[in-house]
């Protein structure tokens, strides 16, 4: 069984972060030779290299990205350890890892995990933003206690992982009240022609919008498109055209933004799941925000 020595981590990462192992040696205040053989007793160990050599620079590989990765951690913890003996602690907080994909609305984020802090008072909330794709790379590396997403894990996915359903909410429509009450009159039908900002393409919500405008022959001027949800309020509330967003977080629109509903559809549908490594969920935060979470739906998110 391979036993992992903290120095020698510590010397890898140094290298890693200086690219070189004669300018981590300079930091490190020990000879380039020495460095160097501790970093091959490093990669001996785990059983691969970490580093491709390309000129005088040392670059990291796959296998040196994810020893990097999981070296950070390691210190991480190493400094709460110290930090909790030096101020005399005997609290350990427990870490709670998940990951957000980046089109889900902030506000419906933070009213869901917020539920994580009524469980435990010695919790430790680490929230990671980025796409599904990378996000489930690094749920399958176990460095994420799990994922949420406006979608379930993808069809025909290697990773052994399961979907939870959270819950489901319809689209509302707004714009500045000027142009609320015109369109108001005749929705959808009245959105024809009319400046429309949409989620970035290759959304769930992007796609499940314009298909809907296309089954009912709805073709809106389409004059922007935006990853960010946010940036779309902020030209809608200044009267530039229509926007949508989960029904679930209308009132939060309306109030945030000073805007007015147009009308409201639940023929396109935002899905919320937890993705877990469990079909039967064990992790108790996890469990806890499933839980919490169906209440959402019970309630409007104000």
């Amino acid at each position: 069984m391979v036993k992992l020595n903290y120095h020698h981590l510590q010397y890898f990462h140094a290298i890693a972060t200086h690219g070189s192992i004669a300018q981590a040696s300079k930091v490190m205040h020990i000879t380039p030779q020495t460095l160097s053989a501790q970093l091959n007793l490093l990669e001996v160990q785990l059983g691969y290299s970490l580093f491709d050599r390309k000129g005088k620079r040392l670059v990291l590989n796959d296998m040196g990205h994810i020893t990097l990765s999981y070296a950070q951690e390691i210190f991480s913890l190493g400094d709460e350890l110290i930090h909790s003996l030096k101020n005399h602690s005997t609290d350990f907080f427990f870490r709670f890892s998940i990951g957000v994909t980046d089109v889900i609305a902030k506000v419906f984020s933070f009213n869901l995990l917020k539920a994580v802090y009524t469980m435990d008072d010695s919790i430790k909330l680490v929230c990671k933003e980025a796409s599904l794709d990378v996000l489930l790379g690094e749920l399958a590396l176990n460095k994420l206690d799990a994922v949420l997403s406006d979608t379930s894990l993808p069809t025909g996915s290697s990773l052994k992982a399961y979907s939870h359903l959270v819950g489901q909410s319809g689209i509302s429509f707004f714009a500045h009240k000027n142009l609320a009450k015109t369109l108001a009159v005749n929705f959808p039908h009245s959105l024809d022609g009319n400046p429309f900002f949409t989620a970035g393409e290759g959304s769930n919500q992007h796609l499940s919008v314009l298909s809907w405008f296309n089954e009912l022959n709805i073709s809106p001027q389409i004059i922007g498109e935006f990853d960010d949800s946010v940036l779309a309020k902020y030209f809608g509330q200044a009267g530039y055209g229509v926007f949508c967003a989960p029904t679930i977080i209308e009132n939060h629109v309306i109030e945030q933004f000073d805007v007015e509903i147009i009308g409201r559809t639940t023929e396109i549908t935002e899905h919320y799941y937890l993705i877990s490594p469990e079909r039967k969920i064990k992790h108790p935060a996890v469990q806890h925000l499933l839980t919490e979470g169906k209440k959402l739906f019970n309630q409007p998110i104000v």
